[in-house]
């Protein structure tokens, strides 16, 4: 063989091996890229699976947690002595948190003055108190607001059991002041005064200006600056009088706490004691959401406010405010102009 047939057949060789070469790689990328493509594809839809359940499991493990924990949300309630005294508040506070476990309520018992002025100070985002012609006051001043009346009782003249001033035998209440305000000055009795702004104090107050008397500055006139129990608790002590609302009366008898005092006076008219309920303006929020659901039970709880008592104390110790709204709130209106 001639060598340039010998050099054609050997390049000849050497391009179909060439060929083969390419053909080769070609149909191996051919073959490869398919699954490249494929494989991807199914890495995404993989991942957007993992996304996903991965996101379920969150919203699923928050919602569990809210569940098993649930957020609270403390708010303040300033009242009055004698509610939380008598104990009325703390259950219709444990009924209230039998459907509303995520709410914590906490009372701060005061007079009704001092009630109204921790609302003024934004330490408070509810308030019940029983002073009209002082809760007027703080409406005008756009401290509180959402009025609701929702219970009533009266306020009681109590004293010794003998009745030194003969009380009993008084035709009002400014004439019970009057017989007080002679036996003390012949040194045979002495008069309890709360000094503290509360509803009750302001009450007292104006039966003692209706007197046109002042026993201000007098030896028998004992200031104790002190809530509804103290002041029963003094009275009982020195064999004094002193007034008081009903339903506190009522309770420190009941438990013997006060052997030596009897209820000596009691007139319906005169002595009216109507309890009220307002949301403070300054509280916003999640606080006051809480605060209204609040305010909103205590009002619409009738039935509770007027059965509460009678089983243990023999009677209803707050009267609930249904069906007599009308009159409560012209006598409100009234009361409130001091």
């Amino acid at each position: 063989m001639s060598p340039r047939i010998a050099d054609f057949n050997y390049n000849m060789k050497f391009l179909n091996y060439l060929e083969r070469e390419e053909k080769g790689v070609s149909v191996a990328l051919y073959k490869y890229k398919p699954k490249v493509g494929k494989r991807t594809s199914n890495v995404t839809r993989k991942s957007y699976i993992i996304i996903f359940a991965f996101l379920a499991l969150l919203l699923i493990s928050f919602y569990s947690y809210k569940l098993l924990f649930p957020v609270q949300t403390r708010i303040i309630i300033s009242t009055t002595t004698s509610l939380y005294a008598t104990g009325l508040l703390d259950y219709l506070a444990e009924e209230f948190n039998s459907t509303h476990p995520t709410i914590s309520v906490e009372f701060v018992a005061v007079g009704s003055g001092a009630a109204l002025e921790l609302a003024k100070k934004g330490d408070a985002c509810a308030v019940l108190v029983h002073a009209p012609s002082l809760e007027k006051k703080y409406i005008s001043e756009g401290v509180i607001t959402y009025h609701h009346i929702f219970a009533y009782n009266f306020f009681i003249i109590v004293g010794p059991k003998d009745d030194p001033a003969d009380v009993k035998n008084a035709s009002s209440a400014s004439d019970a002041f009057k017989r007080i305000f002679m036996a003390a000055e012949e040194g045979k009795t002495v008069f309890i005064t709360r000094g503290d702004l509360s509803g009750t104090n302001v009450k007292e107050v104006q039966i003692w200006k209706e007197t046109g008397l002042n026993p201000n500055n007098t030896k028998w006139y004992k200031n104790i600056g002190g809530g509804m129990d103290q002041a029963l608790l003094m009275a009982n002590e020195v064999n004094g009088y002193t007034l008081s609302d009903i339903g506190t009366y009522l309770v420190f008898s009941k438990n013997g706490k006060i052997p030596n005092l009897a209820e000596l006076f009691f007139n319906s008219t005169e002595l009216i004691n109507i309890y009220s309920s307002y949301l403070v303006s300054n509280c916003t929020g999640p606080k006051e959401e809480a605060a209204k659901e609040f305010v909103d039970f205590v009002n619409n709880s009738q039935e509770l406010i007027g059965s509460y008592g009678i089983s243990e104390y023999g009677a209803s110790i707050f009267y609930p405010a249904k069906g007599v709204e009308e009159l409560l709130n012209s006598t409100w209106e009234l009361l409130s102009r001091g």
